[in-house]
């Protein structure tokens, strides 16, 4: 990381994948991501971590489904916030946007577990580096 400010509108025009996250700072343990949403996600859970979101553009879902298998959605604009709180099956999906989240270092973007197969413009991954 470096000591200089990073733009978050600069480090989201430096990249255009789609949720494959790119690491804009590093703090404590924890990961400060930038990412692009369109398209559905995968179902995913963290186990031993929450997870926070901030919509920066566009529209981003968050599905939940709780452990008697009931779902609902969570609908998120720019400015705000949501934790999705650790053990807690969800599903991102998002007609365009940008987010920012904070995650312990480490952490897969498509959780400890799963379901079905991982679609290919999701990037299963602990996060890039900015310059990557």
């Amino acid at each position: 990381m470096t000591e200089k400010p990073v733009n978050l509108t600069e480090a989201l025009a430096s990249f255009i994948d789609v949720y494959s996250p790119r690491i804009v700072a590093r703090m404590n343990d924890y990961d400060v991501r930038v990412a692009h949403t369109r398209g559905e996600h995968v179902w995913h859970t963290h186990t031993d971590t929450d997870e926070f979101f901030l919509v920066l553009d566009g529209r981003f879902d968050i599905a939940l489904r709780d452990t008697d298998g009931h779902e609902h959605t969570v609908v998120l604009h720019p400015g705000d916030t949501f934790v999705v709180p650790r053990g807690t099956e969800h599903k991102p999906s998002s007609p365009g946007g940008s987010i920012l989240m904070f995650e312990p270092s480490g952490t897969l973007s498509t959780g400890d577990r799963h379901d079905g197969d991982i679609p290919e413009y999701v990037d299963s991954t602990t996060g890039h580096d900015l310059s990557s």
